[in-house]
Parts: C-alpha cells; sequence; structure tokens
C-alpha cells in the first residue's frame, strides 16, 4: 500500500543552494522581528516583512506588507508572476525596498486620515471674540465620546464640555456654543 506524505516547507517554497528551508512557524511575520531574512517569498528587513503569497481568488500571486509588531499586514497587493508564468518573481533588495516605501506612505496616510477624522478645529468670531473651537472625538467602542473645546487668541482654554461623538462641528454650532456661554450644547 502507498503512503502518502504530506507536503513540506521545502514541497511548497523550493529552495536554492544559498537558501536555507523556512519552516511554516519561522515565516510568520511574529517570529523574532530582529533576524534578517531574504529569501525569494519571504523577505524582512528595516522593520517590515514581505511575503509572497498564492492569491486564492485567482492562479496569481500577491505580496502581504506586514509592519513587525502587527497582527495584520498594512497592505497586501498583487505580485509578479515568474518567467515560467506559474511560479512569482522572486524577492530581491529593489523590490523590497519599494514596498516598504508604498506600504509606508499608505499606513501614513491612513494614520493622516483617522487624525482628521478625530481631530477638527476651526476659527470663528463670535460675541466673545475670535476663538479657536476644536472636537476631540475619543474612540471608544462602549462608550465613545468627544471633547469640544474653546481657546482665546492667546491660546487660553477657554471652555470645555464632553458631547456625543456624533456630534458635528461647524462655523455654525460653534458660534452658537459660544452665543450660548459654553453651555453643553444639546
Amino acid at each position: 500500500m502507498a503512503t502518502r506524505r504530506s507536503a513540506s516547507s521545502q514541497d511548497l517554497y523550493p529552495l536554492n543552494a544559498s537558501e536555507t528551508p523556512v519552516t511554516p512557524d519561522e515565516e510568520t511575520p511574529s517570529a523574532d522581528a530582529s533576524v534578517k531574512i531574504q529569501q525569494p517569498r519571504l523577505w524582512r528587513a528595516d522593520g517590515w516583512t514581505a511575503q509572497v503569497l498564492k492569491n486564492e481568488d485567482d492562479d496569481g500571486w500577491a505580496v502581504a506588507m506586514i509592519k513587525d509588531g502587527e497582527p495584520e499586514p498594512a497592505l497586501v497587493g498583487p505580485w509578479t508572476m515568474g518567467r515560467d508564468k506559474k511560479n512569482p518573481k522572486p524577492l530581491d533588495g529593489p523590490a523590497f525596498s519599494t514596498l516598504v516605501k508604498t506600504a509606508s506612505e499608505f499606513v501614513r496616510r491612513h494614520e493622516q486620515q483617522l487624525q482628521a477624522l478625530l481631530h477638527q478645529s476651526l476659527e470663528v468670531s463670535a460675541a466673545a471674540g475670535r476663538l479657536s473651537v476644536s472636537l476631540d472625538i475619543v474612540p471608544d467602542d462602549d462608550h465613545p465620546c468627544a471633547w469640544l473645546r474653546a481657546h482665546d487668541t492667546a491660546g487660553q482654554l477657554l471652555a470645555e464640555v464632553s458631547v456625543a461623538a456624533s456630534f458635528k462641528l461647524s462655523r455654525a454650532s460653534a458660534i452658537a456654543w459660544a452665543d450660548a456661554q459654553f453651555k453643553k450644547p444639546a
């Protein structure tokens, strides 16, 4: 009776003579992030890990960029087929540098977008004079809230109230709040 052997990591990731085998446990990004790895389908350096994966939706390949210490990839994108049109093109230094730059820019833009969403401010002229009004949303799954603050032109805090996270800061709402002597908006 013939026995069927399970696929090993060497079967899944063919090795060149200069490579050492990688076990599935070693190829996860949570492994020691300080170890520099430069293999055709796994590259780790500069705080990032690039891992070439089989695209389950079609016959192509994808590359996942994972920032060290993060559980999920920051960016997943298509990866180029090799010359044989079957296997992926191996990762190399220039490709990894480009992937790191792209993933870093993506993460930075996401953080800027989140910052803009959670922290809004505007300048208004009200009965109390020229004011800077800000809304800082505190994200919380159970009890989200926001802080509405008013500062004078010297930066002195004039008022601070807790409002619903859904509060909409606009010129009209800021002026109405100031004209109501900074009482908590309804």
